[in-house]
C-alpha cells in the first residue's frame, strides 16, 4: 500500500519579514531574540528603508529622517538582542532644538530645556508670549502622559478605550480639545501668530495639514523637548547598527529580494514567492512596506480584505528632498532649521490641491553640527519642502524651475551655498513612489486628518492568520520611533501566539505511540 507523502508545512518557528526599513529590522531582530529563526527580504540593495543617503563630495548625505527622538525606544529594542545602543551608535544630545527664521529678519531658537525656551520667546516676542508657550508647554507634557499607555504602547487603541481613559481624567478633555483643529487650538494659546506657525508644523511631521489635523498632535512638541539626538556620521549609521545587530543575532538578510506575493493556504499564510526565484514556505509573515500595497490586491488578491481602509483613506502628503554638500554663508546655522513661508495658508492650500506649493517653508538640516565640533568647509546638508502624494512615476517637468526658486528663497533668508546645489539631488514623490510599492509616495502612509484618524490606522495583526503589519503605514504611526514601537507590538503577539500554540497543542500520535 502507498504511503501517502503529507504536504509541506511550514515551520511555525520560522518568520520571514519582507522590507529591511527600521521596522523590518526590529522585527526581525525581536523575533529571533525570541528563539524564532528569520529570513529578511529587502528589495533594495541596503537596510533602512527611508533612511537612506545620496552621494556627495562630503560623504554620504541623508535623504531621509534626521534625528532620533524616544531614545529609549532603542535603547529597549538594542538591550532586547543583549547590546548596548551606545556601544555601537554615537549619539549627541541636542540642547538647542531648531533655529527658524521669518523673512522679516526674526529668528528664534527653541530649546530642550522649557525654561530657556520661554526665555528666547520673551525675547522674541514679550512676556505675554512666554506666557503662552509655558501654558502650551504644561498642557502638551500632560496630554503625551496621559496617551502614552493607551495609545503609543497599546497595540490595539480603542475608542472606547481612550473615552474610559479620558473621563477617568475630565481635565484632559480641554487639554484634547477635541473638536478643534491643530490650527485652532494654536490660535487659541498663542497671540503672537508666528508661534502658532511654528508649532503648527507638526501635522507636517507626520503628514498632515494643521488646519485639518487633530489638536492633539500637539503633543509631538513633547517628543522633542523630551530629548532630540544626532547621530553622528547620519542616521544611516543607526539602520547599519540594526542590520549588524540582526545579523549577529542570525537573521538572514537577503538583498535585492522582490517579493511577487505572499501566499496562502486554506485562509491562512503558507508563505512568500520571491519574483524569479524560489517559494519561501513560511506559516508567519511580518509585511513591513506600505499596508496599502496588501489592500490593492499587489501582493495577492487573496490579500485585499488586509487593511482596507488604506485604499480608500486620503494619503499623506510627501516632500521632495534634496541632499547635497556645499559650504554656506551667511546666517549661523544649527543642526535644524526652518525657513518659514510668508503665507501658510498658501502652502496647505496648494498641497489639499495636489500642487507643489508655491510658497512653502524649507526645513534645512545641516548634518555635521550640533555634534560639539567645528563643521568641515564642505558640510552636509538636506533640505525638506513638503510636495503632494501622486500616483506618478513619471518624473516631474518643473524640477529645474522649481529648484530654483528654493535656491533663490534660501538665499533671500540669509543662506548661500558654493557650490550651488543642482536638481539632480533631489529625491520627488514620484521617486518614493518608485522606491515603496503602492505608497503613492506618501512618507508617512494614511492623512492624519480628522478627530479619529489614530484610530484608523492598521494595527500589527490581520485578519489573515500569519500575516503581521508594522511600519509607520501602521499603528501607532509615522516616525522611527514609532515604527519601532510598531515593530515590538508585532514582536511581542508573534512571539505570545507561538508559545500559546505549541503549549496548547494536543500531543501527535501515531500507532498508538508519542512521536513528541
Amino acid at each position: 500500500m502507498a504511503i501517502e507523502t503529507p504536504p509541506l508545512v511550514p515551520d511555525r518557528s520560522r518568520a520571514v519579514v519582507i522590507g529591511a526599513g527600521v521596522a523590518g529590522l526590529a522585527t526581525a531582530i525581536r523575533l529571533a531574540a525570541g528563539g524564532m529563526a528569520v529570513t529578511l527580504l529587502e528589495r533594495h540593495g541596503h537596510a533602512g528603508g527611508k533612511i537612506r543617503t545620496l552621494p556627495s563630495e562630503a560623504g554620504p548625505v541623508d535623504a531621509g529622517p534626521t534625528v532620533l527622538t524616544m531614545r529609549h525606544v532603542f535603547e529597549d529594542l538594542f538591550a532586547s538582542g543583549s547590546w548596548r545602543l551606545d556601544d555601537h551608535v554615537t549619539l549627541v544630545r541636542q540642547d538647542l532644538l531648531a533655529r527658524h527664521f521669518w523673512s522679516d529678519g526674526s529668528q528664534l531658537d527653541l530649546f530642550a530645556d522649557p525654561a530657556r525656551s520661554a526665555d528666547a520667546i520673551a525675547d522674541f516676542a514679550g512676556p505675554k508670549a512666554a506666557d503662552d508657550f509655558r501654558r502650551f508647554n504644561q498642557r502638551t507634557a500632560r496630554l503625551f502622559a496621559a496617551f502614552d499607555a493607551p495609545m503609543m504602547q497599546a497595540p490595539r487603541p480603542s475608542l472606547s478605550r481612550l473615552t474610559w481613559h479620558v473621563l477617568r481624567q475630565p481635565s484632559l478633555i480641554a487639554a484634547m480639545a477635541p473638536l478643534s483643529t491643530l490650527a485652532q487650538m494654536l490660535r487659541r494659546q498663542f497671540r503672537d501668530p508666528r508661534l502658532a506657525q511654528l508649532f503648527g508644523r507638526y501635522a507636517t511631521y507626520v503628514g498632515g495639514a494643521p488646519h485639518l489635523s487633530p489638536a492633539i498632535l500637539s503633543l509631538i512638541w513633547q517628543a522633542e523637548a523630551s530629548g532630540v539626538w544626532v547621530v553622528k556620521g547620519g542616521m544611516h549609521k543607526l539602520a547599519e547598527a540594526m542590520h549588524a545587530l540582526a545579523a549577529h543575532m542570525g537573521v538572514q538578510v537577503q538583498f535585492g529580494a522582490r517579493v511577487g506575493r505572499i501566499t496562502t493556504e486554506a485562509g491562512r499564510i503558507s508563505g512568500v514567492q520571491i519574483a524569479g526565484a524560489d517559494h519561501i514556505p513560511a506559516s508567519t509573515v511580518v509585511y513591513a512596506g506600505d499596508p496599502r500595497a496588501l489592500a490593492t490586491g499587489s501582493m495577492g488578491a487573496d490579500l485585499a480584505c488586509v487593511a482596507p481602509q488604506t485604499a480608500r483613506l486620503p494619503r499623506s502628503f510627501s516632500a521632495r528632498v534634496h541632499s547635497f554638500a556645499a559650504t554656506p554663508t551667511g546666517v549661523d546655522l544649527a543642526h535644524h532649521n526652518v525657513f518659514f513661508a510668508d503665507d501658510p495658508a498658501s502652502e496647505f492650500t496648494d498641497l489639499m490641491a495636489g500642487r507643489i506649493p508655491r510658497d512653502p517653508t524649507l526645513y534645512l538640516c545641516a548634518e555635521d553640527r550640533g555634534q560639539g565640533t567645528p563643521p568641515p568647509t564642505l558640510e552636509r546638508f538636506e533640505i525638506i519642502s513638503n510636495a503632494p502624494a501622486t500616483t506618478s512615476l513619471t518624473p516631474p517637468l518643473d524640477l529645474d524651475t522649481w529648484h530654483h526658486q528654493i535656491i533663490q528663497r534660501m538665499a533671500a533668508m540669509g543662506v548661500s551655498l558654493s557650490p550651488t546645489p543642482t536638481a539632480t539631488a533631489v529625491t520627488t514623490p514620484q521617486h518614493f513612489a518608485e522606491m515603496f510599492p503602492q505608497s503613492m509616495g506618501a512618507l508617512y502612509g494614511q492623512s492624519p486628518h480628522g478627530m479619529t484618524a489614530a484610530l484608523k490606522r492598521p494595527t500589527a495583526q490581520t485578519r489573515i492568520p500569519g500575516l503581521w503589519l508594522v511600519g509607520g503605514g501602521t499603528h501607532p504611526g509615522a516616525g522611527v520611533p514609532m515604527a519601532t514601537l510598531s515593530a515590538r507590538h508585532a514582536a511581542e503577539a508573534i512571539l505570545s501566539d507561538q508559545t500559546s500554540t505549541s503549549t496548547s497543542a494536543p500531543t501527535a500520535m501515531h500507532g498508538g505511540m508519542s512521536t513528541a
